[in-house]
């Protein structure tokens, strides 16, 4: 309980951003003043929090504000991408410190792992941070993973993937305790941390990779599903008349939505040459940002495409979000940002007409407050978030 109790303080202190006063946490938290001047003291003592002045508010003595010491903690993400390996190195408030990005070797997993390990030390020590302040690293990693066994199980862009040990591997290597996370479960709880979005707050977040996935915030707290691999969209159909899929189906999102389906209708309509033998995912990326640089530019055929797949992402979302009933929509991921203009400018019409609810409520769709790195970021806010976070979980007494 007293664990919990600090969390809670803590997690109050942090998402106030310019910080509380004694009296307001006892307002904020529910716990009694002397609980809360026990726990403040224990957090100053640590250096989790100091004091920033004092304020008047009302009669009565200045109040003093405690603020949240954002360098009292760090913590490494990285995201695993098929094309880029992100690396960045966060303090406890969750703002990055250092950033380090570098393409995923075409070899073997050991090796990236290999690689990875190596360029995690590359970071940390360009940082200057003292590793004991380093609470862990979050990984996060295309899916379906096995989250007890810290294992990637065969991501259909990550050839020779099968049941590869990432987490424990990782931890050898660096020393550092290792979490292992869907890198769409990642983006949505780097959202949550960064926006300090309220303890109600629902949205579905579409996650823009190599890959399209999806994930769920409820309640203020991201739904993982029960083997922690919710999010697996890419057999949703969003044109019964598209291009077959390997599935079975025809015009699945894998088909329709992703970076290299998005390529190959601009080849198909002669926008960019056909060149489907060059598909590895370093020639998508480049082939994808020709198309959405021309059609920045005002090439109107470039933008035709690029409304076609919103018309696509439009009838994705629908689905989503007449299933889930949230209270908005969060794009983001390593290719939202070339997608952004024409999807914003898109897709809330298109979501509006097909939306089931929207005689009760409108959906607003916006993109990701964190960036691209929205992937690494949310990896790292995996580890705070795990540490610092109260959860009534936390308080059941195991057997």
């Amino acid at each position: 309980m007293g664990d919990f109790n600090q969390s809670v303080i803590l997690e109050a202190i942090r998402r106030s951003g310019e910080g509380l006063s004694r009296i307001e946490l006892v307002e904020a938290t529910g716990l009694s003043a002397q609980t809360v001047t026990n726990i403040t003291r224990r957090l100053l003592d640590d250096g989790f929090i100091r004091e920033a002045g004092r304020t008047i508010n009302g009669p009565g003595k200045p109040r003093v504000t405690l603020r949240l010491v954002p360098e009292s903690g760090f913590s490494v993400g990285v995201h695993l991408d098929p094309a880029v390996m992100t690396f960045v190195l966060l303090d406890l408030a969750g703002r990055v410190v250092r950033r380090v990005g570098v393409r995923t070797p075409k070899t073997d997993p050991r090796q990236i792992i290999e690689a990875m390990a190596s360029t995690i030390e590359t970071l940390i020590a360009g940082s200057g941070v003292d590793r004991e302040r380093i609470a862990g690293i979050g990984v996060a990693a295309p899916g379906p993973l096995d989250p007890d066994k810290g294992t990637v199980i065969d991501p259909p862009k990550l050839i020779g993937w099968h049941r590869v040990p990432l987490r424990a591997v990782l931890a050898e290597a660096t020393g550092l305790p290792v979490t292992l996370e869907k890198d769409t479960t990642a983006a949505a709880v780097g959202e949550l941390w960064t926006r300090h979005g309220s303890s109600d707050e629902s949205f579905v977040f579409v996650y823009l990779g190599t890959g399209i996935g999806a994930a769920l915030a409820r309640d203020g707290d991201v739904v993982r599903g029960s083997t922690r691999n919710l999010g697996e969209i890419g057999h949703i159909v969003v044109d019964p008349e598209g291009p077959p899929c390997l599935c079975g189906s025809r015009g699945c999102v894998e088909v329709m939505c992703t970076p290299q389906a998005i390529v190959e209708r601009a080849e198909r309509a002669g926008v960019l040459p056909d060149d489907r033998e060059a598909n590895d995912v370093e020639a998508v990326e480049a082939r994808f940002t020709e198309l959405c640089e021309r059609a920045a530019a005002g090439d109107d055929r470039a933008a035709h495409v690029l409304r076609q797949s919103a018309g696509d992402f439009a009838a994705l979302t629908a689905v989503l979000t007449n299933m889930l009933d949230v209270d908005r929509v969060v794009f983001g991921g390593p290719f939202w940002a070339r997608l952004a203009a024409v999807f914003l400018d898109e897709i809330p019409g298109r979501l509006d007409r097909l939306s089931a609810t929207r005689a009760v409520h409108s959906l607003p769709v916006a993109g990701s407050v964190v960036g691209v790195d929205v992937g690494a970021v949310g990896a790292a806010c995996v580890v705070l978030d795990s540490a610092l976070t109260p959860r009534t979980t936390d308080l059941l007494l195991e057997d």
